[in-house]
């Protein structure tokens, strides 16, 4: 039901240097972590992976209904988010990344859990990448839309939650400096906007 690896490599290399990439849900990570400790930080990494579900299953719902709406719309869809793409790789290189981690009072877990779904399910940003990307990757000759969207977006989702954990591991060891610091987030962003911009530019040949 996916596309081949031809087209599934480059979706998996960008969703790792985006998820890499420091931003509210991985600051929001960071910030309960050094508040209370790693098992707070895992609680932030399962809540945000909760509302990428959510995100990720308006994303098939949507775009499913516009496939069989329309195949005109389809692509329409698809050409807007490679413009997106574009517009934030260009961000991405030359913004000065935000690292100012949040100071968080301590709370019950269950409410870390919930503050962390309402941080990406009420992100646009998060919403709008999830609209843009994934649609690249779908192959409407190879089975359901909708399913693939949600593969990918499961995969997308998997691949956060893994570095999001890997964060609150680190900021709990003592290693909140190396991921806070300027340098590092600056490296990150860029990879991002490279990998971002090669994307896009793959997509527009494809198209071709």
């Amino acid at each position: 039901m996916l596309t081949d690896w031809s087209t599934l490599g480059p979706f998996l290399v960008a969703a790792l240097a985006l998820n890499l990439t420091p931003g509210a849900d991985m600051t929001y990570t960071i910030a309960r972590t050094a508040a209370q400790g790693r098992a707070a930080g895992y609680a932030s990494a399962l809540g945000i992976a909760a509302g990428s579900l959510i995100h990720t299953v308006a994303a098939a719902a949507g775009l499913a209904a516009i496939l069989l709406a329309s195949q005109t719309a389809f692509m329409a869809v698809k050409y807007i988010g490679a413009a997106y793409l574009i517009y934030l790789a260009i961000k991405l290189l030359v913004q000065r990344p935000d690292t100012e981690s949040l100071r968080m009072p301590r709370a019950a877990l269950r409410r870390v859990f919930g503050q962390a779904v309402l941080v990406n399910v009420l992100n646009p940003k998060v919403a709008l990448f999830i609209l843009a990307l994934l649609p690249q990757f779908v192959d409407p000759t190879r089975g359901d839309a909708a399913m693939q969207i949600l593969i990918l977006g499961t995969l997308f989702n998997l691949g956060g939650t893994a570095v999001n954990c890997t964060v609150a591991t680190l900021v709990d060891a003592g290693a909140t400096r190396a991921r806070n610091s300027q340098g590092f987030a600056r490296i990150m962003s860029t990879v991002s906007g490279l990998v971002l911009a090669g994307l896009a530019v793959r997509l527009a040949l494809t198209e071709r």
